[in-house]
Protein backbone atom coordinates (compact mmCIF):
# COMPACT_ATOMS: atom_id res chain seq x y z
CA UNK A 1 0.00 0.00 0.00
CA UNK A 2 1.07 3.27 -0.62
CA UNK A 3 1.61 6.46 1.40
CA UNK A 4 -1.12 7.14 3.28
CA UNK A 5 -1.59 11.04 2.14
CA UNK A 6 -5.74 11.69 2.78
CA UNK A 7 -7.22 12.91 5.76
CA UNK A 8 -10.80 11.31 7.24
CA UNK A 9 -14.05 13.10 8.47
CA UNK A 10 -17.28 12.41 9.34
CA UNK A 11 -20.65 14.16 8.11
CA UNK A 12 -24.27 13.13 8.50
CA UNK A 13 -25.61 12.23 4.68
CA UNK A 14 -28.32 14.73 5.09
CA UNK A 15 -26.02 17.69 5.24
CA UNK A 16 -25.38 19.32 1.56
CA UNK A 17 -22.17 17.65 -0.39
CA UNK A 18 -20.00 20.21 -0.66
CA UNK A 19 -16.52 20.22 -2.60
CA UNK A 20 -14.03 19.66 0.56
CA UNK A 21 -15.97 16.52 0.97
CA UNK A 22 -13.58 14.61 -1.39
CA UNK A 23 -14.53 11.03 -1.67
CA UNK A 24 -17.94 10.34 -0.19
CA UNK A 25 -18.36 7.09 1.83
CA UNK A 26 -21.74 6.03 3.13
CA UNK A 27 -20.54 3.85 5.63
CA UNK A 28 -24.35 2.64 6.85
CA UNK A 29 -25.29 -0.82 6.65
CA UNK A 30 -29.06 0.26 5.46
CA UNK A 31 -29.59 3.38 3.05
CA UNK A 32 -30.60 6.60 4.91
CA UNK A 33 -34.51 6.86 4.84
CA UNK A 34 -35.94 9.38 2.20
CA UNK A 35 -32.84 10.01 0.45
CA UNK A 36 -32.02 9.11 -3.28
CA UNK A 37 -28.86 7.73 -4.53
CA UNK A 38 -28.74 10.94 -6.51
CA UNK A 39 -29.15 13.13 -4.00
CA UNK A 40 -26.90 11.46 -1.55
CA UNK A 41 -24.10 11.90 -3.95
CA UNK A 42 -22.14 9.06 -2.64
CA UNK A 43 -18.93 8.04 -4.40
CA UNK A 44 -18.85 4.55 -2.76
CA UNK A 45 -21.33 2.67 -0.51
CA UNK A 46 -19.32 0.73 1.90
CA UNK A 47 -21.91 -1.07 3.79
CA UNK A 48 -19.50 -4.03 5.42
CA UNK A 49 -17.84 -1.76 7.11
CA UNK A 50 -20.61 -0.62 9.25
CA UNK A 51 -21.30 -2.57 12.47
CA UNK A 52 -22.88 -6.24 12.62
CA UNK A 53 -26.78 -6.19 12.29
CA UNK A 54 -27.14 -7.41 15.35
CA UNK A 55 -25.27 -5.09 17.34
CA UNK A 56 -26.40 -2.15 15.55
CA UNK A 57 -29.75 -3.45 16.91
CA UNK A 58 -28.57 -4.12 20.50
CA UNK A 59 -27.09 -0.77 20.44
CA UNK A 60 -30.33 1.00 18.92
CA UNK A 61 -28.94 4.26 18.90
CA UNK A 62 -29.20 4.42 22.83
CA UNK A 63 -26.18 6.76 24.12
CA UNK A 64 -25.93 4.62 27.65
CA UNK A 65 -25.15 1.59 25.84
CA UNK A 66 -22.46 3.43 23.52
CA UNK A 67 -19.34 2.71 25.62
CA UNK A 68 -20.30 -0.95 24.99
CA UNK A 69 -21.04 -0.56 21.17
CA UNK A 70 -17.61 0.93 20.95
CA UNK A 71 -15.32 -1.18 22.75
CA UNK A 72 -17.63 -4.45 20.50
CA UNK A 73 -17.52 -2.20 17.19
CA UNK A 74 -14.04 -1.55 17.24
CA UNK A 75 -13.13 -5.29 18.16
CA UNK A 76 -15.63 -6.09 14.74
CA UNK A 77 -13.58 -3.34 12.88
CA UNK A 78 -10.34 -5.63 14.04
CA UNK A 79 -11.08 -8.80 11.87
CA UNK A 80 -12.99 -6.05 8.89
CA UNK A 81 -11.29 -6.32 5.47
CA UNK A 82 -13.43 -3.49 4.52
CA UNK A 83 -11.21 -1.36 7.14
CA UNK A 84 -8.04 -1.78 3.90
CA UNK A 85 -10.81 -0.10 1.39
CA UNK A 86 -11.03 3.00 3.68
CA UNK A 87 -7.03 3.02 3.89
CA UNK A 88 -6.61 2.66 0.22
CA UNK A 89 -8.85 5.51 -0.47
CA UNK A 90 -7.07 7.73 2.24
CA UNK A 91 -4.13 6.90 -0.29
CA UNK A 92 -5.73 8.00 -3.58
CA UNK A 93 -8.13 11.32 -2.06
CA UNK A 94 -7.09 14.29 -0.53
CA UNK A 95 -9.55 13.83 2.24
CA UNK A 96 -12.72 10.64 2.82
CA UNK A 97 -15.58 11.80 4.10
CA UNK A 98 -17.48 9.14 6.23
CA UNK A 99 -20.97 9.39 6.11
CA UNK A 100 -24.25 8.66 7.99
CA UNK A 101 -27.30 8.46 9.12
CA UNK A 102 -27.86 8.35 12.64
CA UNK A 103 -29.19 11.91 14.28
CA UNK A 104 -26.51 11.77 17.30
CA UNK A 105 -23.56 13.41 15.93
CA UNK A 106 -21.49 12.27 18.66
CA UNK A 107 -22.60 8.39 19.95
CA UNK A 108 -22.68 6.66 16.33
CA UNK A 109 -20.31 3.87 14.34
CA UNK A 110 -18.86 6.85 12.35
CA UNK A 111 -17.60 8.33 14.89
CA UNK A 112 -15.85 4.92 16.87
CA UNK A 113 -14.82 4.46 12.61
CA UNK A 114 -12.94 7.67 12.32
CA UNK A 115 -11.07 7.11 15.86
CA UNK A 116 -10.22 3.62 14.07
CA UNK A 117 -8.80 4.39 11.22
CA UNK A 118 -7.19 7.54 12.24
CA UNK A 119 -5.08 5.10 14.87
CA UNK A 120 -4.67 2.45 12.17
CA UNK A 121 -2.91 5.00 10.05
CA UNK A 122 -0.69 6.38 13.11
CA UNK A 123 0.00 2.83 14.18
Amino acid sequence: MGELRGTFAVKRIYEPPEDDDGCRVLVDRLWPRGLTKAGAAVDLWLKDVAPSTGLRKEFNHRPERFADFSERYTQELDSNPAVETLLELAAGHRRVTLLYAARDTEANHARVLLDYVRGRRAG
